[in-house]
């Protein structure tokens, strides 16, 4: 949308109220949720939805719905991008109200991610059965090996790698790799699966997909294998990502199509329920990232997407 003298008047008005003010600074860290946002401002939820419209209406937030969630974001494509950028840097984050709302934001993200961590810990040992409840995984692992099958991989880095499956997958393919996860757990599991298959040239360690330990330029293969629908800011992860690739480097999105299935959610921790072939060639233009292609594998519940793009 073209800016225009009325649209730029009606995002400022918009963004003129204490409260959404509070509520634009909490998006700098990536998406929300109503419920979210009521459980750090202590409003409730008719208001903060009347925020949250208001903002959508005047083109600073962004809405998008999976099931009965409905997720927020910062403009983040096209003028009003530009427009809630400008905006965001003028907010006083040393401000002790916003402070306040940032360290609520923190305590709220923090029982989240002790909810997953419990999931995680509890399923670590069942975690590739688990994982291949709704596609065969033989059939994603034959794909990824072909569609790499013409790539020069000296380093290879697992996003999220669980039990070291991929590692394992790719171990006579490549130099050196580097799967990472967030729970020990898994990472044990790991290191035992690697050493039990006599593997040398993989390694595994605790790592955040938002903040990878890595140089800039220094993985040629970046894998996401049925991770980011755990992401709580997927984008966030795919622009770490583009930094460590090096050039024509590859990222390969092993993850579900959108769906409505909710108990993934309730049972099993996932924070998104899929993701669509929009989104995802989003991610890539704002990244730095060349979309490529995209595979679809039918299970017998849901569709396994695989997305392919590369770094030019």
């Amino acid at each position: 949308m073209e800016l225009t003298l009325d649209n730029i008047l009606i995002a400022l008005k918009a963004a003129g109220e204490e409260t959404r003010l509070r509520v634009l600074a909490l998006f700098r860290s990536g998406e929300l949720t109503v419920t979210e946002l009521v459980s750090v401002l202590r409003q409730s939820q008719p208001r903060i939805s009347r925020h949250l419209r208001l903002l959508c209406e005047a083109g600073l937030l962004e809405r998008h719905r999976e099931g009965t969630w409905i997720f927020y974001r910062l403009a983040d494509s096209g003028d009003k991008a530009n427009l809630v950028k400008s905006i965001m840097e003028y907010i006083p984050y040393s401000d002790q109200i916003l402070q306040h709302d940032q360290e609520r934001l923190v305590d709220v993200k923090k029982e989240r991610d002790k909810k997953a961590a419990k999931y995680f810990q509890e399923n670590a040992v069942n975690w590739d059965k688990i994982r291949s409840l709704y596609v065969a995984e033989k059939q994603v692992e034959e794909y990824l090996l072909d569609v790499t099958s013409d790539m020069e991989i000296n380093d290879l880095l697992d996003v999220g790698t669980g039990t070291g499956r991929i590692l394992e997958l790719f171990s006579s393919r490549v130099k050196h790799g580097i799967g990472i996860d967030l729970s020990r757990e898994m990472l044990a599991i790991a290191r035992s699966h690697l050493e039990q298959q006599k593997i040398s040239n993989m390694q595994v360690r605790q790592g955040d997909m938002y903040d990878l330990a890595l140089k800039d330029n220094s993985m040629d293969l970046v894998i996401f294998h049925q991770v980011l629908h755990f992401a709580d800011d997927p984008h966030a992860a795919i622009k770490e990502t583009s930094r460590i690739l090096r050039k024509n480097g590859q990222v390969i999105i092993v993850d579900f199509l959108p769906h409505k299935i909710e108990k993934l959610r309730e049972e099993h921790a996932h924070r998104r329920l899929g993701f669509s072939q929009e989104e995802v060639k989003e991610w890539c233009s704002v990244t730095g990232l060349k979309y490529k292609l995209m595979e679809i594998m039918q299970g017998s519940e849901l569709d396994i997407a695989i997305w392919v793009a590369s770094k030019n």
